[in-house]
């Protein structure tokens, strides 16, 4: 089944966010310990969190291979102080190409597939920026959601 891709102008979203540097191919056991230190200090932060979901946002280096920078992080309303490892950041804005992942986590790549092949059939290169919204977790993992963005120059 082949994954959509659109072009939208994405905004920045605010983010309590915890950064890490992790392998290529690493992300998927480093996200865990991070993301729970950014839900302690939300949880101690009343306002802070409404219904923001966790967003992950990675910066790609330029050199294959290379160590990639990981902002795991929870959407959340405002700036606040920087509190130990949890610092407030925000996603990326501009144009990016889109596509919603249906299925479990360890399918997404299929939407990262379909997103690199349509940068290469449209003659469009990467700002070196991407994340992942997740949407709310549901009891049957091919109902769950989460949308890939790619920034795109």
């Amino acid at each position: 089944m082949s994954v959509p891709v659109v072009v939208q102008t994405v905004h920045p979203r605010p983010l309590a966010a915890v950064r890490r540097e992790v392998p290529p191919n690493e992300a998927g056991s480093a996200w865990g310990p991070a993301v729970g230190k950014v839900w302690d200090f939300i949880r101690s932060q009343p306002g802070l969190w409404t219904d923001g979901h966790n967003i992950f946002v990675y910066h790609h280096s330029i050199k294959p291979g290379a160590p990639l920078l990981c902002d795991f992080g929870v959407e959340v309303t405002r700036t606040f102080e920087t509190a130990g490892e949890v610092y407030a950041t925000e996603t990326p804005g501009g144009e990016a190409a889109v596509a919603v992942h249906h299925g479990p986590y360890h399918r997404m790549n299929e939407a990262y597939n379909a997103i690199e092949e349509w940068m290469a059939a449209n003659h469009r290169e990467s700002a070196g920026h991407s994340w992942e919204i997740y949407g709310d977790p549901t009891p049957d993992p091919a109902h769950t959601e989460t949308t890939v963005v790619h920034l795109l120059k």
